[in-house]
């Protein structure tokens, strides 16, 4: 599994780094008693919490259990500070300079307490701020990444009144890579489709089955998407598929604007900058090709908001947000996607079942600027039968989507999770096979196959997209509404499938 290697990459590196004080900082731990929790016993208390709350967050442990889970992955915390007394900082995120004499005092002088209580513990080794803050000192949201190794000072952090929230960013549970992945993950090749999963329209381009039964086709008689952005937060775009490249604009799509960036960084070095925008799974092609794929006159399957901007950025390696470097590539995508105005609705078919305070606070930041966040409820196999909405989905800034069969009644895809989070489905699974939607390949014309709950998101956000474009001045509220009053089992809310699935055209043509 690639983030195995790579971590084990990592440590055979590590052996060959012989001046470093990162290799010196270990050493020091491994000489003074410090026993940790065994993971197991730390990845059975989240696997409790889930099954009583259907949430994980790291405050709902204790001191010990923090510190053990941080020293035995990268020893990295994400502190979220706010000076003492601060009151509302939810809700007013999006209208505080943190750069402030007042915010920064509170950033730099726990630094200084973190830096200075560690060079008490190892006086040997006179560690400073930028030892500790191996991915930088990102400043732009009230959080910072630094390792912190002794409990004793994770025990007094936790009692300040500046410090919101410690999170042990850098986690990984035995096996949470097998048993969160998504069912399609990263497989974007193209495959022989049916020509009875799909429907051939001018200039000559695919629509998957599913469309129709969320009445995509008739909203496109009021509505393409053009003059809205909407932003793709997920593992980039395949610079190997031109419809979302150099022919984005191209049969009955024109005029519109594509923006491709990274945040996400692989590299173990602390110095090395993000990747870049390129796909290497394919899971973001897949969902770029369904909120926005161009429609085309060469035979692909074309997108919900055909005609809207498109923002893509890779923010994640795979659909897991798994450890630091992901966490902080998902908090920086979303700070990018929030401070654009054109940007309307963001689409994140990405998730953890671990929470984490700094990508909340990015939510929050982005939901306070306008923005309509449309996320995943989760897509897996041995977790669904007991595991509900992941994170971010769970949040109330976010609105969950999940996938389900097609017709009545409701009945949820083969690896989609349900839950009371969940807003809205879509169909994306044939009613008695396994054929899912179609959408754009890593490098080719022929379509490529894509279900689950990432997939129903990437569609939802693409009809809120169609929504918006009908005027722009709306609010987030009245695009929500339109869609609430255009579902299926509107007014009513079911407890696992919420308002149901949106007949797009309905919601278009609201004069609400």
């Amino acid at each position: 599994m690639k983030k195995n290697l790579l971590i084990a990459y990592v440590g055979i590196a590590m052996l060959l780094v012989s001046c470093s004080k990162e290799q010196i900082s270990h050493h020091a731990l491994d000489a003074v008693p410090q026993n940790p929790l065994p993971k197991s016993e730390i990845d059975q208390f989240v696997y409790n919490q889930l099954e009583k709350t259907g949430q994980f967050y790291w405050n709902s442990t204790d001191d010990r259990m923090l510190w053990s889970a941080a020293v035995r992955s990268d020893s990295i915390l994400s502190i979220g500070y706010q000076p003492a007394g601060e009151k509302d900082l939810n809700n007013r995120l999006h209208l505080i300079d943190f750069q402030d004499n007042t915010w920064r005092k509170v950033r730099n002088d726990l630094i200084e307490l973190i830096v200075a209580e560690t060079n008490k513990k190892w006086p040997s080794h006179n560690f400073t701020a930028r030892d500790l803050m191996p991915l930088g000192d990102e400043d732009a949201l009230p959080f910072m990444l630094i390792k912190v190794w002794d409990e004793a000072l994770v025990t007094q952090l936790r009692r300040m009144p500046e410090v919101r929230y410690l999170d042990a960013v850098g986690y990984l549970m035995e096996d949470m890579e097998v048993r969160l992945r998504s069912g399609s993950g990263c497989d974007a090749e193209p495959n022989v489709i049916n020509p009875s999963d799909y429907t051939t329209i001018s200039p000559n381009a695919k629509v998957p089955w599913n469309f129709y039964n969320m009445n995509i086709p008739g909203a496109w008689n009021t509505s393409t998407g053009r003059g809205v952005t909407i932003a793709i937060i997920d593992t980039g775009t395949s610079p190997n598929q031109p419809k979302l490249g150099s022919q984005f604009n191209s049969g009955a799509s024109s005029g519109r604007t594509l923006t491709r960036t990274g945040t996400y960084v692989s590299s173990w070095w602390p110095w090395s900058p993000p990747d870049g925008p390129n796909d290497l799974c394919g899971h973001g092609t897949q969902m770029a090709g369904l909120a926005a794929a161009p429609r085309s006159n060469t035979g692909t399957t074309l997108g919900v908001a055909y005609n809207a901007n498109l923002l893509a950025i890779r923010a994640v390696e795979d659909v897991v947000i798994l450890g630091s470097s992901e966490t902080n590539g998902v908090t920086n995508a979303l700070r990018i996607a929030a401070d654009r105005s054109d940007v309307r609705v963001i689409s994140m078919s990405i998730g953890s079942i671990l929470g984490s305070g700094q990508i909340e606070d990015a939510v929050r930041y982005a939901f306070n600027r306008g923005k309509l966040i449309i996320a995943a409820a989760g897509t897996s196999t041995s977790f669904t039968t007991w595991v509900g909405v992941v994170f971010p989905a769970w949040m109330n800034e976010c609105v969950a989507v999940t996938g389900v069969k097609e017709g009545t009644p409701l009945v949820k895809c083969d690896v989609c999770h349900v839950g009371s989070k969940v807003e809205f489905v879509a169909p994306m699974q044939r009613r008695n096979s396994s054929m899912t939607s179609l959408t754009l390949a890593m490098y080719s014309d022929t379509p490529t196959t894509i279900g689950g709950s990432s997939a129903a998101t990437a569609t939802t956000a693409g009809i809120a997209t169609l929504i918006w474009a009908t005027n722009p001045s709306q609010t987030r509220t009245q695009v929500l509404e339109k869609m609430r009053r255009a579902a299926s089992l509107y007014p009513s809310r079911n407890s696992s499938f919420g308002f149901g699935f949106i007949d797009a055209s309905k919601a278009v043509n609201s004069n609400l």
